[in-house]
């Protein structure tokens, strides 16, 4: 059952102090790099693609190259992270459209980005807030989903509610660190499994009070 958290600046500012500086997990050097590891990303860990994208970005190194890449060999590279061929379909289909109407360069407009094959808000929030520092909106990834819920921010189940509730709450220059913040606290503390309630620097202010369902 939703209980609404009557605490969120409290929250936020405590949250603040202990993630003051949280970065992307995945790593990358581009734009273009960034898009290809968030698609990766779905359903799939960070840790995981991360050590699929070194050899994969040492192979193709521009959007041509991802665009004319032979599906077989791609799909190779990918295999690990798991529905790698849904995910060779989307990478080469987002490569061959940068190619074909943005010069071989990522867009920075939400509309652009929406427009790419295996692009949805959550990727483009992603790349908009880490790789150009816009803040259009706040990622909305499984961790983001459970914790807001179980921290009061939002009752709602399906992504795109939820990013409408944060955006609410959340003052806009806090949404890109937000996400940062929360997916750290979800993978160190607040697990979907077991979390450490007791050890939680939050658990003054959950609404839950220790009883993460």
């Amino acid at each position: 059952m939703f209980k609404k958290n009557a605490s969120v600046p409290a929250l936020l500012k405590k949250l603040h102090a202990e993630y003051p500086s949280p970065e992307c997990a995945l790593v990358h050097e581009s734009p273009l790099q960034l898009v290809v590891a968030t698609i990766l990303s779905a359903q799939c860990t960070d840790e995981r693609v991360n050590k699929v994208t070194p050899a994969l970005f040492k192979r193709y190194k521009t959007a041509k190259d991802f665009a004319e890449s032979r599906p077989v060999e791609l799909e190779s590279l990918i295999r690990s992270t798991g529905f790698y061929h849904n995910k060779a379909k989307s990478i080469r289909g987002m490569a061959k459209l940068l190619v074909e109407k943005f010069g071989g360069h990522v867009p920075q407009l939400m509309s652009e980005l929406l427009e790419l094959p295996g692009v949805a808000r959550k990727t483009a929030n992603v790349v908009l807030g880490v790789a150009y520092k816009k803040a259009e909106g706040v990622v909305v990834d499984t961790h983001v989903m459970r914790l807001s819920n179980r921290l009061g921010l939002t009752g709602e189940t399906t992504p795109e509610k939820i990013e409408k509730d944060l955006m609410k709450i959340i003052p806009r220059e806090d949404w890109i660190w937000f996400s940062h913040a929360i997916i750290h606290h979800g993978r160190r503390v607040c697990k979907a499994r077991n979390p450490a309630c007791p050890d939680c620097p939050l658990l003054k202010l959950c609404p839950r009070n220790g009883v993460a369902v």
